[in-house]
């Protein structure tokens, strides 16, 4: 099993939440916070991996950390993958919000959407981003929590997503 690990960062100010637009393999488009594949070289300190990847795809600087605020696990057997992912919390940044330095380039929009406006903009992403994301919004979430998913392949039509 190949394994992944994953940050993203939950940024906030007056405006809402800081999500990133993404444009994936066949032109698909989801919307996320925004983060990233952890390299093996930053294992030992996620949260400076994380600050790398808000940089790169927003441009801010992360400036002080707020907690871990949960954790996700998303297993898929048929595929051959497990993801593992934290989500912290910012509690402050600096610099100009702006794209276009991604270097993977996948990221080609950010904006800071208004907390009531969220659930329209995670409708088009993964469960496991947004489940957890939108009951954290919700303050149904408390610190720290721990989520599961499962994505099985079907015979016929698309994968499922399970929540464990």
């Amino acid at each position: 099993m190949r394994e992944w690990l994953v940050a993203g960062a939950i940024i906030q100010n007056d405006d809402g939440l800081l999500l990133v637009q993404n444009l994936r393999r066949g032109g698909v488009s989801d919307w996320t916070p925004p983060g990233g594949v952890i390299e093996s070289s930053e294992r030992q300190s996620i949260r400076e991996g994380l600050r790398r990847e808000v940089t790169e795809e927003t441009g801010l600087e992360i400036v002080s950390w707020g907690p871990l605020l949960y954790e996700v696990e998303t297993e898929a057997p048929g595929l051959g993958w497990i993801m593992r992912a934290q989500v912290w919390q910012v509690e402050a940044v600096a610099g100009e919000l702006q794209v276009g330095n991604d270097p993977d380039g996948i990221v080609v929009d950010a904006k800071y959407v208004p907390v009531n406006e969220c659930t329209d903009y995670l409708d088009s992403t993964h469960a496991w981003v947004s489940e957890p994301l939108l009951e954290w919004l919700d303050a149904a979430v408390e610190s720290a929590e721990r989520y599961r998913f499962r994505l099985e392949h079907q015979a016929a039509g698309p994968a499922r997503i399970v929540r464990l």
